[in-house]
């Protein structure tokens, strides 16, 4: 397929409604973490049961991914973003309401059930319509749409915290039009798979037994322990309680992270064409553990912007490198489950992260919080140099 500049790739349809699942996906977390502060102090909860908002929320994916990407390959890609964009959109809404915090952890997990195949299937998508370096490209440009919304997302709830903490829960009601966007516009990349369910089992488990797709779901768990356990979870409340930090500016941190994150990402293609992909890896874990260790050692409320900016440059490059990888590993009537597979490893990373780490935080304090993230991406490095052999895309 002949590649396209990347101005001309991101203006297809097709895309942009990706990108505009993508944007739905991250919104059930990164909205609300500022307000985790504030939603302790109202209910009266402590540092780690706050985490609970994020786990209920990702625990629903670990066990419901595999099985909807399944249904993905065989019944057609719609068939489950559609419903999965409405369920989110009235969970969140219903979250809006309760000022119960048990009822509001209820709210979450159904949240999740709607969340649980979004963050698979849009990357399942990309793969679905575009091939090699076009793939890469349209993958980093995903990710770059991804950090976009990221960065937004904790702006924007902190600014709706300050009319109260329960207004970030609407910000899922968005997912209704893009529910309609996908259902009228999107096209059908390819049909179910006709194949014997046996054998097209098999053909899945065959892809699954490889030492580098082993290797990548492993590093999948380990950064999403990093992004949600150290860095969305406990970054937060080290600004609130050593620097007393509102709300807005917990958010306009976070925020440039993602920021970085934007700007790295849409030039993977072309990175990874002059450096290949390990060494990019290799290097964007690197960059996780400066991060990492600056976080606790500075003593300035404004200078955890360098770290912020530090961790997103490697996100820039971690997340969307391992997507590309997985999708090109992988023939199109298996890719949805083959990525729904490590939509529910990643999403046993984002629920592992803030249980770890909030044992760690209780047990340790603050400063080791983010000492487990540096240990994870130490993790990753030994993963990559001693498990995986070389990436072929």
């Amino acid at each position: 397929m002949p590649s396209q500049p990347p101005q001309r790739l991101v203006f297809q349809e097709k895309l942009q409604i990706i990108f505009s699942i993508t944007l739905v996906a991250v919104m059930g977390v990164s909205s609300i973490t500022p307000v985790f502060p504030r939603i302790s102090q109202v209910m009266g909860i402590s540092n780690q049961q706050v985490g609970l908002l994020i786990t209920m929320f990702t625990l629903p994916g670990i066990f419901l991914n595999p099985f909807l990407g399944v249904l993905a390959d065989r019944y057609g890609r719609k068939t489950i973003v559609v419903p999965s964009l409405f369920l989110f959109a009235a969970a969140g809404v219903a979250c809006g309401f309760t000022r119960d915090f048990g009822w509001l952890l209820v709210f979450r997990f159904f949240q999740g059930v709607g969340a649980a195949s979004l963050g698979s299937i849009n990357v399942t998508l990309v793969g679905d319509f575009y091939e090699g370096r076009q793939r890469a490209t349209a993958m980093g440009a995903n990710a770059s749409v991804l950090s976009i919304g990221t960065a937004a997302y904790p702006a924007i709830g902190g600014a709706l915290a300050m009319m109260g903490w329960y207004y970030p829960f609407f910000l899922p009601v968005l997912a209704v039009p893009v529910g309609l966007w996908v259902l009228l516009r999107m096209p059908s990349p390819a049909r179910g798979s006709r194949q014997p369910f046996k054998t097209y089992l098999r053909g899945v488990a065959g892809y699954l037994k490889h030492r580098n797709v082993i290797a990548l779901f492993m590093v999948s768990v380990f950064t999403f322990i990093i992004l949600y356990g150290s860095y969305l979870t406990y970054l937060p409340l080290l600004l609130d309680g050593r620097f007393g930090a509102q709300a807005w500016e917990i958010g306009l941190i976070l925020s440039i992270g993602s920021v970085t994150t934007a700007a790295v990402s849409p030039n993977l293609g072309r990175l990874a064409a002059r450096f290949h992909y390990k060494p990019l890896l290799l290097a964007a874990n690197t960059f996780y553990i400066v991060s990492m260790l600056l976080i606790p050692a500075i003593g300035s409320k404004w200078m955890m912007l360098i770290p912020a900016a530090i961790f997103g440059i490697a996100m820039g490059i971690n997340i969307p490198g391992i997507q590309t990888l997985l999708a090109g590993s992988v023939p199109t009537q298996y890719r949805a489950a083959f990525m729904s597979v490590n939509g529910m490893v990643l999403r046993l990373g984002q629920t592992l992260g803030p249980l770890i780490t909030g044992l760690v935080y209780a047990t340790a304090g603050m400063a080791a919080a983010f000492y487990t993230g540096a240990v994870s991406a130490i993790i990753i490095l030994l993963l990559l140099v001693v498990v995986a052999g070389e990436f072929k895309v």
